[in-house]
């Protein structure tokens, strides 16, 4: 097949089926990739690291497992790339950032070492926002990623560089982490599907931590079932991380099955998440794609979510307190950068965070830290996590009546970059309606329903039940194989 066209623009579920009929190589669909990279990189600047040899040998060692049957997992040699959150085994692993931009781990993360014996091949270490803080991917210190679908707006944030490189058709698919939204804000920005799952379900093992009770791995692919097949790869109780979840997997991919249907779904439809804000082609494309699923036969109610106005508040004191905790460990003693160590003990820590650790971290540690200082941390924090008990109710009401919830990923499009850099608030705002997922612990998804009058995807998003990725997978599927949007493809445009 090769020469015919760019391979990497197939689908992990249609190239997957290529090379298990022998039709394609993993070489062959990997040399394309890398070549799409070398094209188009210069444009979209979405990886930190790209692994060319090792890609090369795992695709050749992918080859050989396909040839004997039976010896192939569903992910055997599909291209992939991985945020830079995840410790690699000899490959260079930063979180972007310049307090561990020499840093190389000596073991690879549990879903790394999991896509390994799956047969992926990796393509490299994808750009984000600095140890994850951050919704455009523009608080890397490494470079700058725009969005494929228009070269002067961000591809959100965190895992920016993550749904960069599906939207450029750079990988078939990529690994990203979710702590408010960081995966499901880039997926609507570049058009592309992006599941958080609920919370414990992958494990965090090796993953840099960001907000510990927050953070939660999950995949992006150009099509739902291509993140079903990522995510059985990964899901599953790990004795290594002591919040993973000793539940059964589901086989994602094939339960989401060639057709399926919602005529059993109930779906909910908050109204706190249609508010003054919303912009109005986000409104429209969100609504019509709610109808398309009762169109096909799923049944539409209205539900409530009444806490969801003090997600924003609450979200920005649990994340910073429990940031200011694991950030504590860049001292410059055991890895990464260190400065100013002949002046001191003290003025080693000082010099190595000042230097070492960007503006939007220097932020949220010091947020953090005075939250939960002496005298503050009752009037802040214990309140804030009161208020996310609250949210977990609201939806555990909700999901009495309805079996997964409706709303926009996010209230605008992919916007210019640069606009917020400047204000943080408005910043922190492109996560509102994501926030509250993450604050249950719940599944969520944001999956292309649209264009603006801009040409810009917008993100429809789909929450479920704890534990019911396949729900949501299902319903989104549905959607999917609809046809009521028509997928397109972004163009690297200025």
């Amino acid at each position: 097949m090769s020469g015919s066209g760019n391979l990497g623009e197939l689908s992990i579920e249609e190239a997957s089926r290529l090379l298990a009929a022998r039709q394609l190589s993993s070489r062959e669909l990997t040399e394309a990739c890398l070549q799409r990279i070398e094209e188009t990189e210069p444009k979209v600047g979405s990886f930190l690291e790209v692994t060319a040899d090792l890609a090369r040998q795992q695709a050749d060692e992918a080859d050989r497992r396909l040839a004997t049957p039976g010896d192939a997992a569903p992910l055997t040699g599909i291209p992939i790339a991985l945020k830079d959150i995840f410790l690699t085994k000899g490959v260079r692993t930063t979180c972007a950032s310049r307090i561990l931009e020499n840093f190389t781990p000596a073991f690879d993360a549990t879903v790394v070492a999991r896509l390994r014996r799956a047969g992926a091949v990796l393509l490299g270490k994808v750009n984000m926002d600095e140890f994850a803080m951050g919704s455009s991917c523009e608080n890397s210190s490494m470079k700058l990623t725009r969005n494929p679908w228009k070269l002067d707006r961000v591809p959100g944030g965190s895992s920016g560089g993550s749904a960069a490189c599906v939207a450029a058709h750079q990988a078939l698919g990529s690994f990203g982490t979710d702590t408010g939204g960081s995966i499901r804000l880039p997926a609507a920005f570049c058009g592309v599907a992006g599941i958080k799952p609920t919370y414990g379900r992958v494990s965090r093992y090796g993953v840099i931590a960001f907000a510990s009770s927050l953070d939660q791995v999950g995949p992006m692919a150009t099509t739902t079932r291509g993140a079903a097949m990522l995510l059985a790869a990964v899901a599953g109780k790990d004795p290594l991380d002591s919040t993973s979840i000793d539940a059964p997997v589901p086989d994602y991919a094939g339960l989401v099955g060639p057709r399926p249907e919602v005529k059993d779904l109930r779906v909910g439809i908050p109204r706190e998440y249609f508010v003054e804000g919303l912009d109005a082609d986000v409104e429209t494309a969100v609504r019509a794609a709610i109808g398309k699923l009762q169109d096909l036969g799923a049944t539409i109610v209205e539900v409530t979510l009444p806490h969801t106005q003090y997600a924003v508040a609450a979200y920005y004191i649990v994340a910073t307190a429990e940031a200011s905790s694991n950030l504590g460990r860049y001292d410059g003693v055991r890895y990464g950068r260190r400065r100013g160590e002949e002046q001191g003990l003290r003025e080693m820590y000082g010099e190595t965070r000042d230097q070492g650790f960007g503006a939007e971290v220097k932020r949220r540690i010091m947020l953090g830290t005075y939250v939960l200082s002496a005298g503050y941390y009752e009037a802040y924090y214990s309140k804030a996590m009161r208020v996310r008990t609250l949210i977990r109710r609201d939806f555990e009401q909700a999901f009495a009546g309805c079996d997964v919830i409706a709303t926009p990923t996010a209230p605008v499009t992919a916007f210019e970059i640069g606009s917020r850099t400047d204000d943080p608030l408005k910043m922190y705002l492109s996560d509102i309606l994501t926030i509250s997922v993450n604050l249950a612990g719940l599944p969520g998804m944001s999956i292309p329903c649209g264009l603006d009058s801009a040409g810009l995807p917008i993100g429809l998003q789909l929450i479920g039940k704890p534990l019911d990725e396949l729900t949501v997978l299902r319903a989104a599927a549905a959607y999917e194989d609809s046809g009521h949007w028509q997928r397109t493809s972004a163009e690297l445009r200025a």
